[in-house]
């Protein structure tokens, strides 16, 4: 099930993000216990990848580990060929967006300040410049200039998620992590910020990883999905390459009820798709 590069026809110009062998471990001697082991994971470039697993297999920590805020035991963790935690402060930004749960946008800064933040740390350009880009992020994410002077108390859920997007995206990186990007939203918030990040990523062409529970939200945008369980990637590959592997984890979370659910508007997609193509005349 799990493909390697050679059959899937890549090379390593196609790999972004270039996880080998990695161990994490926390705590010393007789308390030390590890949450991965001879983990491997490749992330091609364009692609939106989604992990999931069950609580306590290291999925956010996994996320630590691209940014470079978590140094791995054993093994390698390599961001275009680089390590991610070599480059200075004032260049990580430029290389990786990170989207946190609930936003975590800074709440003594109005939207404004908080989408130009990571353009003000770097102290090289002039403040009209910062925030007529701020102001463009907030308009690619849908938000009005209206918006900007707002603090994020007086925000929507969903407004949030856009904001810490439009942040998350102020220096055009190459690579967007998400966790838990549509958690605390209700169904119409959901497929609202899933058709925001399609469209930007189709227009802006950055890599995905994100993290999620949520059956819907990862149905509507991965193109593959790694299953983190006993310490590693157990299977990666489409959601329909996915749900064939045969594990206690994955019988539980894709082929139950919830699952089922979620995966019918995908079938029901395909199907006509599919009746489309063989009858193009009754179109």
């Amino acid at each position: 099930m799990k493909q390697t590069q050679a059959q899937s026809g890549g090379n390593n110009s196609d790999i972004l993000v270039d996880i080998k062998k990695l161990w994490t471990v926390f705590g010393t001697g007789d308390k030390a216990f590890a949450v991965h082991q001879d983990l491997d994971l490749q992330i091609r470039r364009g692609e939106i990848m989604t992990i999931v697993g069950g609580s306590g297999t290291g999925k956010t920590v996994l996320l630590r580990h691209i940014l470079g805020l978590t140094r791995p035991t054993k093994g390698t963790v390599r961001i275009a060929g680089q390590d991610p935690a070599s480059l200075p402060p004032e260049g990580a930004s430029a290389r990786i967006g990170m989207l946190f749960q609930r936003g975590a946008l800074y709440s003594a800064f109005n939207v404004l300040d908080n989408v130009a933040f990571a353009l003000r740390e770097q102290q090289s350009l002039p403040e009209s410049v910062i925030r007529d880009a701020a102001m463009v992020k907030l308009q690619m994410v849908g938000l009005k200039p209206e918006h900007a002077s707002r603090m994020p108390s007086d925000l929507s859920g969903g407004m949030i998620k856009r904001v810490a997007l439009a942040r998350a995206l102020i220096m055009d990186p190459p690579l967007l992590l998400l966790d838990e990007p549509t958690a605390g939203l209700d169904p119409r918030g959901s497929d609202e910020f899933c058709e925001l990040l399609l469209a930007m990523h189709k227009e802006l062409g950055f890599t995905v990883v994100m993290v999620t529970h949520d059956l819907d939200t990862l149905y509507a945008l991965s193109d593959r999905v790694a299953v983190l369980a006993e310490k590693k990637v157990i299977v990666e590959g489409t959601t329909d390459e996915v749900v064939q592997f045969q594990h206690p984890f994955i019988e539980q979370f894709f082929l139950g009820e919830r699952g089922r659910r979620a995966r019918e508007p995908m079938q029901s997609s395909a199907a006509a798709q599919t009746a489309s193509t063989q009858h193009p005349e009754s179109n």
